[in-house]
């Protein structure tokens, strides 16, 4: 079935929502002093990279499958302006994320968060749609080093984007290309061993477990959660707290 969903996708990406959102809650707990939580390391900074890498692995693994089956019907321009105008509008999105941060936390504002490197990664992707898994893998690891290396240099603010930036660069959220991009290779390449062609290449009990729909139904809608959730855990902490906003202002 060409637009048919994969309800495993679906529940690993719900999975990633779930964390997403005991994170941020953490974090804003102990950004506006309601509860001092470490947040830069221990259990919850390895929740926040778990959840980032599931998501950007996630968007490699989907695009393999959605690309498989968009070259049946699209080719050559029509097939490249689907992804264009997709990675356009996520990294739009991101932008809108940059002017709403930089409203309230200038300090602090995001320049090239998650959906700024979503936008750009589908731009990306179809340069690699063509290479084998084996060669997605090598350029994965090839991301991987590049990024731990250009981290260690800093560098002027046009290349924030690539993983360079100046020391004393600060942000909320930060996802450079480097080494990023490389979990995206990594999503690939299983993409093109799991679900050749775009469909799925293994078997899955028909039976849901109990816990399948909720997460297959936050996976489904996971961008619209991105956007709606930070204000509603905001709201929740106004409530809860009141006074604690007053660093928003």
């Amino acid at each position: 079935m060409p637009g048919e969903r994969y309800r495993e996708i679906d529940v690993a990406r719900g999975i990633a929502v779930v964390t997403m959102i005991l994170f941020h809650s953490a974090f804003d707990l102990n950004f506006f002093g309601v509860l001092p939580l470490n947040v830069s390391g221990g259990l919850l900074r390895m929740l926040a990279y778990l959840t980032a890498s599931t998501f950007i692995f996630l968007v490699g693994l989907s695009f393999t499958i959605s690309y498989a089956r968009a070259s049946e019907r699209l080719a050559g321009r029509d097939l490249t302006l689907k992804y264009v105008r997709r990675g356009l509008t996520i990294f739009g999105y991101g932008l809108v994320i940059t002017a709403v941060t930089w409203l309230f936390l200038p300090s602090v504002y995001i320049v090239f968060g998650i959906l700024h490197f979503i936008g750009i990664a589908i731009l990306l992707a179809p340069l690699f749609a063509r290479f084998s898994a084996q060669n997605l893998i090598i350029a994965s690891i090839a991301c991987l080093i590049a990024g731990y290396a250009t981290n260690a240099v800093p560098g002027p603010w046009p290349l924030l984007w690539l993983g360079i930036h100046p020391e004393s660069f600060a942000s909320l959220d930060y996802v450079p290309l480097l080494p990023w991009f490389g979990l995206v290779l990594a999503g690939m390449a299983c993409g093109s061993l799991f679900y050749p062609g775009g469909r799925r290449g293994f078997a899955l009990p028909a039976a849901r477990p109990a816990f399948s729909a909720p997460l297959e139904f936050l996976g489904r809608h996971s961008l619209l959660i991105y956007f709606l959730h930070q204000p509603l855990i905001l709201l929740v902490i106004a409530l809860l707290a009141p006074g604690t906003m007053a660093r928003l202002w």
